[in-house]
Parts: structure tokens; sequence; C-alpha cells
């Protein structure tokens, strides 16, 4: 039996990276400029995180315009999604063990 801990994955359970796969997740697709914004990062350290998480198969972005403006969507994956459920699930678990040694 492994400790609820041993679900964490590294890639996702970064603060960053699991606030772009959760707002991700609720959308088609976002906007990069608007998580540079909610998640109050730089846009060079969001690049990093995007890299990271494109790198793992759990988002993909698509380049486009708004008008003559150059964008940049970020579209979770099918594989993101499960990713964010057993992350969620694992921190769930901690949650719940914890709360049982309260009682």
């Amino acid at each position: 039996m492994t400790y609820p801990t041993g679900n964490l994955d590294d890639t996702v359970h970064q603060r960053h990276r699991l606030g772009i796969l959760t707002i991700a997740s609720e959308a088609s697709r976002v906007e990069f400029t608007y998580l540079c914004e909610v998640l109050q990062l730089t846009r060079g350290n969001l690049n990093r995180h995007l890299a990271v998480l494109e790198e793992a198969g759990l988002i993909t972005l698509e380049k486009g315009y708004d008008g003559r403006r150059p964008k940049t969507w970020i579209v979770i994956t099918k594989e993101g999604r499960v990713a964010l459920s057993e992350e969620i699930t694992a921190l769930e678990e901690l949650i719940h063990r914890h709360r049982a040694r309260e009682s």
C-alpha cells in the first residue's frame, strides 16, 4: 500500500502547473495572457511551465490571431485531464487521512 503522497505527480503537483491544468480544464481553451494575469507569472516563467506540461503531453498550444494580434491558447489534453483527476484524488486522500486523525 502506498501512502497518498506517493500518488502525487511532480509534473502536475507544482503549484503553477496545477493552476494551469485546473484553469485549462474549466474551458475549451485558455489564453496565455489570461494565465499570466491570474497566476501572477511573468511571460517567461509561464512559458517554462507550459513547456514542461507540453513535453509531458498534458497540454497542447494553439497559435493564431485575434484580429491582427498573435495569440497563444492552451488546451488540456485527455492525458492532462486524467493526470489532473489523479492528482486531485491523491490530494483528497491526504485530506481525508488528516481529517480522520482530527476526529
